[in-house]
């Protein structure tokens, strides 16, 4: 029996309980595809906002920590040189030219923390699915690069043209927002740097395949330019074209390209004549004009040219890598798995080398790198460059270098900086 004073609903009402409307359902926390895409773009589009927000935030805290940091840096010792000289860490912004913050945006803006590269590569490490490690890691680049150029714009040189290797490497390294400025040749890119037209400039060293850069270290026994950081890339050519391979008669490309995919050619296009260029961009520019040309180059230059690829990867040395230095003022910070590169003039006598190698042993320091140079207009003589684990201002290596310096001609440390991984 209903309660005396319950009251009965509306006809209407009843009618309309048992037909809900989506409206009502909507009401009821039930949502429609439609409603629910709608929900989802709004929160991205929040979260959008929010990411503006916090990477204008993170731009105000490095000038911040930059100014902190150039201010701690500038201060002098009891004899009067600022820190940074101290340490080794290059000449002065005011010896330069550059303007009085520079160099320590730099270090910042540019990723040349330690401390926070860990912190990035710990977080990397923690992705579980989602964007892929390598794309997260060139998000961080490029928001230092742009934070860079808003700080304190960094002019790069570089060999170029655009999409040569050396172009991808010096993007690698400093991003797209940086002032990167093509140069004809590598003793071009010293030139700059030494001139103090452009901060830094970015050099190839050595190829896993081709062996050392014979032009790099002609420069670096020139001119008394450093070394600041490393790029190691692995290279990766690509067959471009217009048509289809068969209807390719020539392979053009600069001849270590060339060199690096002989085999892969020999097998695959017999027939083609093989022609080398100034550089891998100007091969697909000629293949850009003529459809019986293929060029090797990097698959950018072919998206530039608008060219088809005929065949990827199609270097010898599957491992096949190239190492860039970056070459000058750029400060760089102390790490964990630091190298440094000397330049060695010894003494022409039986067992110099061989009493120079003695010291490393004697110092416990490893070796990573040992490359003979001819010495210019002397016959049989050599430079040697030298790179080995460690820092210049580690114990054991100044030791080694104060040791070296009594037994040879000329002692130049070239550079102390962080062992980079392969990228690309």
């Amino acid at each position: 029996m209903a309660p005396r004073n319950a009251r009965k609903s509306p006809p209407d009402t009843a009618k309309r309980r048992q037909g809900t409307s989506a409206t009502d359902s909507l009401e009821q926390g039930e949502t429609t595809p439609g409603s629910a895409r709608h929900q989802l773009e709004k929160k991205l589009a929040a979260f959008d906002r929010d990411l503006v927000d916090r990477l204008r935030l993170r731009t105000e805290l490095v000038e911040q920590l930059c100014e902190i940091r150039r201010s701690s840096e500038l201060a002098h010792d009891s004899k009067g040189k600022p820190d940074h000289q101290m340490r080794g860490e290059g000449p002065s912004t005011a010896e330069r030219g550059q303007p009085p913050a520079s160099l320590y945006h730099l270090s910042v803006a540019t990723g040349g923390e330690r401390w926070l590269d860990e912190v990035r590569e710990a977080a990397v490490s923690k992705l579980a699915g989602g964007l892929p490690a390598d794309a997260v890691r060139r998000v961080f680049r490029e928001i230092d690069s742009a934070t860079q150029a808003l700080l304190a714009p960094i002019r790069v040189a570089y060999l170029g043209p655009e999409y040569s290797y050396s172009h991808l490497a010096a993007i690698e390294r400093f991003g797209n927002s940086a002032e990167l400025v093509p140069v004809a040749s590598i003793a071009a890119v010293f030139e700059e740097v030494d001139q103090g037209r452009v901060r830094a400039g970015i050099v190839p060293m050595e190829n896993s395949t081709d062996g050392r850069i014979v032009d790099t270290l002609g420069m670096f026994a020139r001119l008394p330019i450093r070394i600041c950081g490393e790029v190691r890339m692995r290279i990766h050519h690509t067959l471009l074209g217009q048509g289809s391979r068969a209807e390719v008669l020539e392979v053009h490309s600069k001849p270590q390209a060339l060199s690096q995919c002989r085999e892969w050619l020999a097998k695959n296009l017999p027939a083609a004549k093989l022609v080398p260029t100034a550089s891998t961009t100007a091969a697909a520019q000629q293949a850009a004009q003529h459809p019986t040309i293929a060029a090797i180059a990097s698959r950018q230059a072919g998206t530039n040219y608008g060219l088809r690829t005929l065949a990827e990867n199609i270097e010898d040395n599957q491992d096949n890598l190239t190492r860039f230095a970056v070459i000058g003022s750029l400060p760089t910070a102390r790490s964990k798995q630091d190298k440094t590169t000397l330049l060695l003039e010894l003494i022409h006598q039986p067992g110099a080398l061989a009493d120079a190698m003695v010291i490393f042993k004697r110092n416990r320091l490893n070796l990573t790198w040992i490359e003979s140079f001819p010495k210019p207009g002397r016959k049989n003589e050599y430079f040697f460059f030298v790179e080995f684990e460690g820092h210049q201002q580690d114990l054991a290596v100044r030791r080694a270098v104060k040791a070296l310096e009594k037994k040879a001609v000329r002692v130049e440390i070239l550079g102390s900086y962080a062992r980079s991984a392969p990228v690309g």
